[in-house]
């Protein structure tokens, strides 16, 4: 029979056990250090969420850059500039048109109320607040105005007062809203094209007033003017006496008489006026 020959199995180190605890415990340090920091990037803030000391801190927003927690806690991280949102609805005019709307509104949460709005509201707010107050904001100030104001001389208006309106109720939810913009309103083409030729019609009304205007006017200054003149010469006439037409007479013929064409003057011609006797 072969014989069996013992292996004696190797002998472990007396430190291997603190070496294999200190290596446990390097990883569980290094994964606990990677855990507890935290690096909030550019544009954003944070709120921490203490698991095990009252959930979250609503005391503090933390800024951009690095920050060391404990490694139970969570930082929830939240963008911080200004955002986009772009709304298509279908609201109704004063008189129960549906007219479409397409509305741009820009926001973005104050970072300071960051705690509040992450606990009352989640991440999560633009569906829950922002959409919501902007399609009742748009529906309120549309349902004020008639197709033909939307549609012609109102738009202004109407982007003022959704932004008004809009704000007043996201200033309440920790939400800074900065500008409104009514990018498409867009009516029935039947509702359109009945505008459109009514304004036409009214325009030409308009010309046609103009037109009226402006040749009375003309009518009205030539007549001031053939007053104006015929003014004159009732004074003229009545200022001219026949002593008066004959010293101007008089006056007018001593002048022809210096002409070199004037040979003889003589006096005592037809109501006592000289006479100037030419070459022929």
């Amino acid at each position: 029979m072969a014989e069996y020959q013992q292996m004696d199995m190797p002998e472990f180190p007396k430190n291997g056990k603190k070496i294999i605890i200190t290596v446990v415990i390097v990883i569980f340090l290094i994964i606990g250090f990677w855990k507890s920091s935290v690096t909030i990037g550019a544009g954003e803030s944070g709120v921490l969420f203490k698991t095990f000391s009252g959930g979250i801190d609503t005391e503090n927003t933390y800024g951009e850059g690095w920050h060391l927690i404990a490694p139970w806690n969570d930082m929830i991280t939240y963008e911080v500039r200004q955002q986009e949102v772009l709304e298509d609805m279908a609201v109704l005019s004063s008189n129960g048109l549906e007219i479409s709307l397409e509305v741009s509104s820009w926001y973005q949460p104050i970072s300071a109320d960051l705690p509040k709005l992450h606990k009352e509201k989640g991440s999560s707010y633009l569906d829950r607040v922002i959409k919501p107050a902007i399609r009742s904001a748009s529906r309120s100030v549309i349902g004020r105005y008639t197709p033909e104001e939307i549609y012609s001389t109102k738009r202004d208006a109407i982007q003022s007062e959704i932004f008004v309106e809009t704000k007043k109720i996201l200033d309440k939810q920790y939400i800074q809203l900065n500008e409104v913009l009514v990018r498409d309103i867009t009516l029935p083409p039947t509702i359109k094209t009945a505008i459109e030729s009514k304004l036409k019609q009214e325009q030409e009304s308009l010309e046609y007033e103009f037109k009226l205007q402006k040749e009375k006017k003309e009518a009205e200054r030539v007549k001031i003017a053939a007053q104006g003149k015929a003014d004159a010469n009732r004074i003229l006439n009545a200022s001219l006496t026949p002593n008066i037409l004959k010293e101007k007479g008089i006056e007018a013929t001593l002048k022809l008489s210096k002409s070199p064409n004037t040979k003889v003057v003589v006096v005592g011609g037809k109501d006592g006026l000289p006479l100037i006797l030419g070459n022929n």
